[in-house]
């Protein structure tokens, strides 16, 4: 009788939700590497940019071997494929800064918002409309919410004149997105750049 055992490997909770990490980034990333690589002829790089030529995929491992390095596909759309010498945990930090920085550059029109209170002063106002001016110069689009509280509800016309003197002042910079619109104790307007 032949008894069958099984390893088991016990990890505390912060080892397998780092496992979990590896796991998913090595399913996401489609790059062909070393044995993974299907074609039968590459055109070889070197890890310092240099062009080597096309040669056969067991020739183009071998090297990469002899040099401590990995056989990463580059454009595997080209003909032959197109394969450089590197460092794969390199090359992978290398992708990923390289998607961090176009996501910081990035900019979707950010909305944001300046709230009001219906009895406003002066100065506040025209201190919150040039912050309003900066935003719109920043292309991006600006939500106006006027806050009614308690018996201000009644005076929604406060409001209403309010929204109206921005609008007038932002006139040369900004558009109007949405009209003035009641919601429970706001009302609320949306202004985008001109073009």
């Amino acid at each position: 009788m032949t008894s069958h055992l099984k390893t088991v490997i016990v990890l505390p909770h912060s080892g397998l939700v780092a496992l979990r990490r590896v796991i998913n980034k090595a399913s996401k990333d489609n790059t062909r590497v070393n044995a993974r690589i299907t074609a039968g002829q590459v055109r070889l790089i070197d890890s310092d940019g240099t062009q080597i030529g096309v040669k056969p995929l067991q020739e183009a491992l071998a090297l990469a071997r002899t040099r401590g390095l990995d056989l990463i596909e580059i454009a595997a759309q080209a003909n032959p494929p197109v394969c450089k010498i590197l460092d794969y945990s390199k090359y992978r930090y290398e992708q990923e800064k390289k998607i961090r920085e176009s996501r910081k550059k990035q900019k979707a029109g950010l909305l944001k918002e300046v709230r009001f209170k219906p009895h406003i002063g002066a100065h506040d106002l025209d201190t919150k409309i040039k912050h309003i001016g900066e935003f719109i110069a920043a292309h991006d689009k600006v939500r106006i919410t006027v806050i009614f509280r308690g018996r201000e509800m009644q005076h929604r016309d406060l409001g209403m004149k309010l929204l109206d003197t921005i609008k007038e002042r932002l006139t040369l910079t900004a558009a109007v997105e949405q009209a003035p619109l009641a919601d429970r104790n706001r009302l609320v307007m949306t202004l985008i750049p001109k073009h």
